[in-house]
């Protein structure tokens, strides 16, 4: 039983760090194209 929670709980922390890691991507995509867009609405 332990064994299994154990697993669990691995498996879900591992799934918490992975989508950590994508909307930090996201975000970093997002700020890219605002400042393209801003630098075209400078121009």
């Amino acid at each position: 039983m332990k064994k299994t929670v154990s697993i669990f709980l691995l498996i879900a922390f591992s799934g918490l760090l992975t989508a950590c890691n994508t909307m930090s991507g996201l975000g970093k995509d997002v700020e890219h194209l605002g400042d393209k867009i801003q630098n075209k609405a400078a121009k």
